[in-house]
């Protein structure tokens, strides 16, 4: 039987993940998978890849992210941490995105891997594919002149020298 996740979400007292599917019949059912051994201090990622990875409940979390169960995960560990939702989520959004007047030469190799995925990840959405319907093969614009432009003087350098 195959299943078709439709709406991933968090429950907080008492902790568990709950998952809206489809069933190949068409019915919609809803499954509630408990999170035990979490706490405050557990790693949110190594806690949705436990989940994900579940044997009980591998067939149900096939079509739902990886990232989307982190996501719910830092919200439990925001709650549990004390947090109202509205904060935990305005974290978790600003976790999410990138600053474009940060510094990534002052991050550290942890902090620098999630920066490099963010933008891996914008950079597929954003991708134009061949198959896409507005795809189109080499696009040349013309960006208009608004100063003067300035020469550089190795441009003028590698023209004499026939490069």
């Amino acid at each position: 039987m195959s299943y078709k996740a439709r709406r991933c979400g968090v429950r907080f007292e008492p902790p568990a993940i709950l998952l809206l599917y489809e069933t190949s019949e068409g019915k919609s059912r809803q499954r509630i998978m408990p999170i035990r051994n979490f706490s405050k201090f557990s790693d949110c990622s190594r806690a949705a890849e436990q989940l994900k990875n579940n044997p009980r409940h591998k067939q149900y979390l096939e079509g739902a992210s990886l990232k989307q169960l982190e996501r719910l995960y830092k919200l439990l560990k925001g709650h549990l941490n004390g947090e109202s939702l509205e904060a935990s989520l305005k974290n978790i959004q600003r976790e999410g995105t990138i600053d474009p007047e940060e510094d990534l030469n002052k991050l550290d190799d942890k902090e620098l891997a999630k920066r490099k995925s963010i933008m891996d990840e914008l950079f597929e959405k954003n991708r134009k594919k061949k198959d896409d319907p507005d795809f189109e093969y080499n696009v040349e614009e013309d960006f208009p002149q608004d100063g003067v432009v300035e020469s550089c003087g190795w441009d003028d350098a590698s023209e004499a020298d026939g490069f």
